[in-house]
């Protein structure tokens, strides 16, 4: 998947604001990507686009979102668009019970979502479910013929999953997979992400604001303010030598189970509503501890940095391996 100068505005009294900024993102065949940040930062609108399902008084404003085989998703419209939804792209929603049916069974809503797709063996649809969901390591009979009720939020999410893969996808999008789960819960489901992906050799497009969770499952890493990416690399390298600010404050941020607990910081202030994100400068400057008189005027654009990406003037700045010239010519690191 590439998406390449994705806006994503919202109609309000104020005018159309963006929520989403001339994203330019890759998503390569095979590999997990993982898109982090604050609440609000824009990262469920920008999964939403990718399946051209952003609601009014949202609407995609311009860009592209193509996928190998399929073309460009964004001028896609009713039928058309309703067979890539499940066949080619696969999404697991954040809140897995929003996503079913309180007045169907799960088996009912599998046997609506072939019959959408116009499956002609709805039997072998069934079995692949009933296979799927025992991998996952429930009892596939007995899911199908529960109400969503009737199933725990593991077991809603596992579902979701299921529902996402049925189709065989090539492209799956997961939203916060692992919110409000208890850790042991959060582990499952990872490893069952992990499998999948590598069995069936998908393009996994992970969501969420868990730094851990990227770290368990992703291969590659973007960062997401204020609408915009702003560090973007190997999962590795931005998590071993974060560069932008605002990555660095989120891990400053990570609780530690062993050495001094007051070594974790909270970002000071918070992120920008749709109704205050900036029009000009950077999206971060309010606050960043580098802030240069040059953040108030001009955007920073991503520019590689090694093997990352990175939107930062100060960054910019920067000698090549890192270090920031002092005044007496030496490097501080």
């Amino acid at each position: 998947m590439r998406i390449r100068d994705l806006t994503v505005v919202y109609k309000t009294p104020a005018g159309e604001l963006p929520a989403v900024s001339e994203i330019d993102m890759d998503l390569p065949a095979g590999t997990i990507t993982g898109l982090v940040g604050e609440s609000g930062s824009g990262k469920s609108t920008l999964a939403l686009s990718l399946l051209n399902a952003v609601q009014p008084p949202g609407r995609i404003s311009s860009g592209t979102v193509e996928i190998d085989g399929l073309g460009d998703v964004v001028p896609l419209q009713g039928d058309k668009l309703r067979r890539v939804r499940g066949g080619q792209i696969g999404y697991v929603f954040q809140a897995a019970q929003n996503s079913l049916n309180p007045l169907k069974t799960v088996g009912k809503q599998l046997l609506d979502l072939g019959r959408s797709h116009d499956v002609d063996d709805l039997r072998a649809l069934v079995s692949e479910a009933k296979e799927l969901l025992g991998r996952m390591g429930l009892d596939g009979a007995r899911v199908l013929d529960s109400y969503q009720h009737e199933l725990s939020g593991g077991m809603r999410q596992r579902v979701g999953i299921m529902l996402a893969l049925v189709l065989n996808a090539h492209v799956v999008v997961l939203d916060e997979p692992t919110t409000a789960l208890d850790m042991i819960t959060q582990a499952n489901i990872l490893e069952i992400i992990r499998n999948i992906h590598a069995e069936r050799g998908l393009t996994t497009l992970v969501i969420t604001h868990d730094i851990g969770v990227v770290a368990e499952v992703a291969d590659q890493l973007a960062v997401m303010y204020g609408g915009r990416i702003v560090e973007r690399g190997p999962v590795r390298s931005v998590l071993g030598e974060p560069r932008h600010p605002y990555t660095q404050g989120l891990i400053r941020a990570i609780p530690r189970l062993t050495g001094d607990i007051d070594q974790a910081r909270a970002l000071p202030g918070r992120p920008p509503t749709l109704g205050t994100i900036p029009e000009r400068g950077c999206v971060f400057r309010d606050r960043c501890e580098l802030r240069m008189s040059v953040c108030d005027t001009v955007e920073p654009v991503l520019e590689r940095h090694a093997d990352q990406l990175v939107a930062c003037h100060a960054v910019a700045g920067q000698e090549p391996d890192g270090g920031a010239p002092t005044d007496d010519g030496q490097e501080q690191t």
